[in-house]
């Protein structure tokens, strides 16, 4: 995770390449408690956070607004009591960028410096 959470998102347009389905279990060894799901036939990266309370959970979700404005790179954010649940996918490919994986590591790290409980 930690390699994964050091690199940089690099701009992505439709024609940018998705992940290969074959080089995602390799990646998603990085990144444990995530998993894949289709969606209307996309694939998307998700995963669920437990907190205390709401504004816990809250203040997550705009620590993860934060990263993401800071890359441009946004993810589906559910807030209800204690609980974040978290999707990431590249909207422009219709598909999982290596952007998603790198952004899903960051995530993990901004839940433990939150106080995240596992899920």
């Amino acid at each position: 995770m930690e390699d994964l959470a050091r690199q940089r998102c690099e701009p992505c347009s439709g024609d940018s390449p998705a992940v290969p389905e074959t080089d995602w279990p390799a990646l998603l060894a990085e990144l444990p408690g995530w998993r894949t799901q289709a969606e209307d036939g996309v694939p998307l990266l998700t995963r669920s956070y437990r907190f205390g309370d709401f504004l816990q959970a809250l203040a997550f979700a705009n620590t993860l607004g934060e990263l993401s404005e800071a890359e441009n790179h946004h993810p589906r954010l559910v807030v209800e009591y204690g609980r974040v649940a978290v999707a990431w996918w590249t909207h422009a490919i219709g598909g999982l960028h290596r952007n998603d994986f790198i952004m899903a590591a960051r995530t993990d790290l901004a839940a433990q410096q939150r106080g995240a409980r596992e899920s």
